[in-house]
């Protein structure tokens, strides 16, 4: 019986972290194949080091014409994107990114496109 009970805590504390997700196949807040998921963070990571490209080529320019807001989304999109920079950072070296990490890139990278488009949206002006 304590067994049971044992497994059924488990089973419901992985439920409430939101763990469960990949042992059921489904990866990110809308539920994509592994391989759908996979495309999706990629092409996110992508987007997020197109901004931060264009915005290392406009340090120094004086025609860009709200710094404040521009630097506040880069900020908010660094932070955004921490978990997925970490993971391709620690992939391309050949280290462990483990489950915790892979966990913050699914829960992060709606977040990370957002931000991602708000800092294209300022530069597209």
């Amino acid at each position: 019986m304590v067994n049971f009970l044992g497994s059924i805590l488990i089973l419901v504390t992985l439920m409430l972290s939101g763990c469960t997700t990949p042992f059921f196949g489904a990866y990110g807040a809308n539920g994509q194949s592994r391989e759908e998921f996979s495309s999706y963070v990629e092409s996110v990571f992508r987007l997020q080091n197109a901004m931060t490209s264009e915005i290392m080529a406009l340090q120094g320019i004086d025609e860009v014409t709200d710094h404040v807001a521009l630097y506040q989304a880069d900020q908010g999109m660094q932070k955004a994107c921490g978990p997925l920079n970490e993971y391709v950072s620690r992939q391309t070296e050949g280290l462990d990114t483990g489950l915790l990490l892979s966990r913050q890139v699914e829960k992060s990278a709606i977040d990370c496109e957002q931000a991602a488009l708000k800092v294209k949206q300022l530069l597209d002006r």
